[in-house]
């Protein structure tokens, strides 16, 4: 069956995985009782979090030489215009900011060099990804809700699912047990397919990603001090200005 030109494709793809979850039984996350006794979510995590795992996760599958990632490396693949939606423009300081929550919540961990620092995350463990479930968590991190059909067609450069029921398997591990990482949501209006989701950031919403959303994420974390600063510029030019049209000096250098 055609994924992609077929009207009955959602209908199907949900009738094969329930089929499937009721062959195997309950899916079991597997790792030791410590393991398991660790959150795989400790809190909701905002849009550049979600961002920065992401990106760690993608280019530790396809660029394994240049893995773990420097900050500037993993600027550019945070603000990276292909295969992001939303596309983001994340500045130094929201990475950095960033990635010292993540670091708290031991969701990544750093590793000091002779020069640089580098950045991987620390989630295979924690989340019992194996190669199926590690690149689906990929592509809906960096890209979204979608498809089986749309995962699996973004999938190559991550991992080949050898069979529809290999990416059956990996989404249904994802949304078991009383953590899931997944969830399928319900088909909106004109949809032909319904489409998975990653639970990291909480409550899945609809919302497409505006302008002021992008410029929101590319301001997080700035330096607020140097934001005064120049606001405090600025005024002080202003003041200069209207001084030489007026003729009185700026208030800051008139005598008592």
């Amino acid at each position: 069956m055609s994924l992609g030109n077929q009207g009955e494709a959602g209908d199907w793809w949900r009738h094969r995985i329930s089929q499937r979850r009721d062959q195997r039984g309950p899916v079991r996350a597997g790792g030791s009782d410590k393991l398991s006794a660790v959150q795989k979510i400790p809190r909701s995590l905002d849009a550049a979090e979600v961002r920065i795992l992401g990106a760690l996760l993608e280019k530790e599958q396809t660029t394994p030489e240049l893995y773990p990632l420097t900050v500037n490396a993993l600027i550019q693949a945070c603000n990276q215009k292909t295969a992001r939606e939303p596309v983001m423009e994340m500045s130094e300081g929201a990475v950095h900011g960033a990635l010292r929550q993540l670091l708290q919540d031991e969701l990544v961990s750093r590793s000091e060099g002779a020069r640089v620092t580098r950045w991987h995350h620390a989630l295979a463990v924690r989340w019992n990804l194996d190669p199926g479930r590690r690149a689906v968590m990929t592509l809906l991190l960096l890209r979204g809700p979608q498809t089986p059909g749309e995962i699996r067609s973004r999938s190559e450069r991550l991992h080949a699912f050898g069979t529809v029921g290999e990416l059956e398997d990996a989404l249904l591990a994802l949304s078991a047990g009383s953590e899931p990482l997944v969830r399928e949501l319900p088909k909106g209006p004109g949809q032909k397919e319904a489409r998975w989701a990653h639970l990291i950031g909480g409550e899945v919403t609809e919302e497409v990603a505006t302008p002021a959303v992008r410029r929101y994420a590319a301001d997080e974390g700035e330096d607020l001090v140097t934001k005064v600063a120049d606001l405090n510029r600025r005024v002080r030019e202003l003041e200069r200005v209207v001084s030489l049209i007026t003729g009185n000096p700026p208030s800051e250098t008139r005598s008592s």
